[in-house]
């Protein structure tokens, strides 16, 4: 994994209030906007918990980093729903 240890935990802190079980019962159900166009609603949900954070939080620093890094990143935080 490239990302640091301080970037995973910047983003589990942020993301840990809103990974709740309401927010993925939600989710399980399909209850959110242009469900029905989602192909992998685990990584829909990683993200969508990741950019609500990215929001909340401020702009992590992602310097380095891809897309397919974060996703390493939000996959060992967010447990499958």
């Amino acid at each position: 994994m490239k990302a640091s240890p301080e970037f995973r935990a910047a983003v589990a802190a942020a993301i840990a209030p809103v990974n709740n079980e309401e927010n993925r019962d939600r989710y399980r159900r399909g209850d959110f906007p242009r469900a029905e166009k989602t192909k992998d609603l685990n990584m829909r949900y990683r993200w969508d918990l990741y950019w609500h954070a990215n929001a909340v939080a401020g702009r992590f620093d992602t310097s380095g980093l891809n897309d397919a890094h974060i996703d390493t990143v939000l996959r060992s935080i967010v447990a499958p729903l």
